[in-house]
């Protein structure tokens, strides 16, 4: 069973960074493209980041070089690391495989079950 953990968010100021990190268990890791989404409160979950298994990133216009996604895949761990936060980027972040081979697309499906998210909040 395919299990993923999300953690590392929290209450930060504007401005300010945070690392989000998940961590995958009970299936295949490293050939999968992984992606970070998000939802922010009354709206539909989106995809921000998102990495090829070779390392190859795409990104929203909204978290474009604000927000570096990263993998290893020795730890089956994929990264969120948000600099320049600002207060439209709170949101629940999740991550999961996507429901994508080839190139990224940041319209793609999730292909797992979702994990419990970590809340980001950018206060100040």
């Amino acid at each position: 069973q395919v299990q993923l953990v999300e953690s590392g968010g929290g209450l930060v100021q504007p401005g300010g960074s945070l690392r989000l990190s998940c961590v995958l268990s009970g299936s295949i890791f490293s050939i999968y493209h992984m992606g970070w989404y998000r939802q922010a409160p009354g709206e539909p979950r989106e995809l921000v980041a998102a990495i090829t298994a070779g390392h190859v990133t795409k990104y929203a216009d909204s978290v474009e070089e604000r927000f570096i996604i990263s993998r290893d895949n020795a730890k089956n761990t994929v990264y969120l690391h948000m600099n320049s936060l600002k207060p439209e980027d709170t949101a629940v972040y999740y991550c999961n495989r996507l429901r994508v081979t080839g190139a990224l697309d940041l319209r793609a499906n999730a292909l797992d079950a979702w994990g419990q998210g970590t809340l980001v909040r950018v206060s100040a």
